[in-house]
């Protein structure tokens, strides 16, 4: 009978582990100063996620419109595009950078200046459908940056 009882708490242990999480940190995240009427900027970081995860939303105070962006050559031709989502491998490290996959911030509020630090939020979707945020303090870089190669000064945190 305790056989009997232990297999069936075991059995319930088991599926309580089963469901995995996925956490993601974000490194070295960093913005470009915008200049004058500029209402734009992109964002930049390596995203790392210790399971699967999809990156399907982010948004910010500091714009309107926060979209997963994919810049790409087609042909001669620079395109960038707005995509609905972007997964990221189990283990691997994704590098969003700038002429590449990045994060647009679009409509800001106010300029960018140097110095100041811009909130976004990133939304990832696990395989088992369960969401995560991942708050980002990322800090505006001078406008002669050309890949956030300063001190990493920005953190990232999930819930």
């Amino acid at each position: 009978m305790k056989r009997i009882l232990f297999a069936v708490l075991l059995t319930g242990l088991v599926g309580v582990n089963a469901t995995a999480w996925a956490e993601v940190t974000a490194e070295n995240p960093w913005v470009r100063a915008t200049v004058g009427p500029q209402t734009a900027a992109g964002a930049f970081m390596r995203l790392h996620a210790n399971e699967q995860a999809r990156l399907v939303d982010a948004h910010s105070p500091a714009a309107k419109i926060v979209e997963i962006h994919e810049m790409k050559m087609d042909g001669n031709v620079m395109k960038m595009r707005a995509l609905p989502d972007f997964t990221l491998k189990a283990g691997e490290t994704a590098e969003l950078k700038a002429g590449g996959l990045h994060v647009m911030l679009t409509d800001l509020a106010q300029p960018l200046k140097e110095g100041e630090k811009v909130p976004v939020t990133l939304v990832f979707e696990t395989v088992d459908k369960k969401r995560q945020t991942l708050e980002v303090t990322i800090p505006v870089q001078p406008l002669t940056s050309k890949a956030g190669h300063t001190k990493p000064s920005g953190h990232a945190h999930s819930h």
